[in-house]
């Protein structure tokens, strides 16, 4: 079916074919526009962006900006230990002599990798489950709902170190740990969501068509979730960030001789007595980062719940 456009009064009268494919691609352009003009009144939206795009070229460009020979002590092995910041050392140097400034730009890479990597296995999990137990019901949701259970109830903490101990300490170990032990509570909030959403009328309407259940999910109810999915996600982001942080900060995270994150960093400040002995630029730095970034991500998650949930903008 296609539909065709008028042309304005006192022209020649030539109907313009617009196929649904084109239809549905400009309504999502609109949607997304009007969606962009809405954010851009959020000052709080726009300063978590800023931080964000800040941190993520600072991650892209860190090659220029550090050289990766600066995270070996091997490379200047001259460089003077726990040097406070000055002209040459900017943020001073760690025990091994390495710049502290080089450390937590190339720290930021890792980070962005694993809090993005992460939430995207946690959040095809959850949606996945969620979406399954809140429109089949019955055995299915009972089967898939325990597990989630399960997974709520034990203590994540001892859970990702256990996973983490267990198996070879790497960036995809660490991945994987945060990933699969952050969904429950995704699948548990897309499940909610589901169960409403199913019984709309226009679902109703598709499922008396003859509408098979993948397409109403995929085609129907995932697209109206999709907003919650993507708000939610933004928010797990920061959780991932802050459990990588952890697990580094316990010894168990990421592999300190292959890469360099900003938990490392602080597990070896704290290892060597930094926060005793005044060494105040070996921890202030990846710090910092830390709490700019998962900031970065909270704003910008409130900001689109505000926009996406229409009850919000009410109040």
């Amino acid at each position: 079916m296609r539909t065709t456009d008028e042309s304005p009064a006192g022209t020649l009268d030539v109907p313009v074919l617009r196929s649904p494919r084109a239809i549905a691609w400009r309504r999502r352009w609109n949607s997304l526009r009007r969606f962009w003009q809405q954010y851009r009144r959020s000052k709080m939206g726009m300063g978590g962006l800023f931080i964000l795009v800040a941190f993520t070229l600072l991650a892209i460009f860190a090659p220029l900006l550090a050289n990766r020979c600066d995270l070996s002590p091997l490379c200047h092995p001259d460089n003077p230990v726990l040097s406070p910041p000055s002209a040459r050392f900017w943020l001073g140097t760690d025990f091994q002599g390495r710049s502290i400034l080089s450390l937590t730009i190339w720290g930021s890479r890792i980070s962005l990798v694993v809090g993005l990597l992460a939430t995207l296995i946690t959040v095809v999990i959850g949606s996945a489950i969620g979406l399954t137990a809140g429109y089949f019901g019955g055995w299915r949701e009972t089967v898939l709902m325990r597990l989630t259970d399960w997974f709520l109830v034990i203590p994540f903490l001892p859970l990702a170190i256990v996973l983490a101990a267990i198996l070879k300490p790497s960036l995809w170990t660490v991945i994987f740990v945060i990933g699969i032990t952050s969904w429950p509570s995704t699948a548990r909030v897309i499940r909610a969501q589901v169960l409403s959403e199913k019984t709309r009328t226009y679902v109703e309407r598709a499922r008396a068509l003859g509408a098979s259940s993948w397409h109403l999910m995929t085609r129907h109810i995932l697209p109206n979730v999709g907003p919650l999915i993507f708000a939610n996600t933004i928010l797990i982001v920061a959780g991932a960030i802050l459990t990588e942080t952890t697990l580094s900060f316990l010894g168990v995270g990421v592999d300190p001789t292959v890469n360099v994150s900003w938990g490392n960093i602080l597990e070896q400040a704290f290892g060597q007595g930094a926060a005793y002995a005044g060494y105040w630029w070996w921890i202030i730095p990846p710090g910092v980062a830390i709490i700019f970034l998962v900031l970065a991500f909270t704003m910008i998650g409130y900001a689109m719940d505000d926009i996406l949930n229409p009850k919000l903008r009410t109040r």
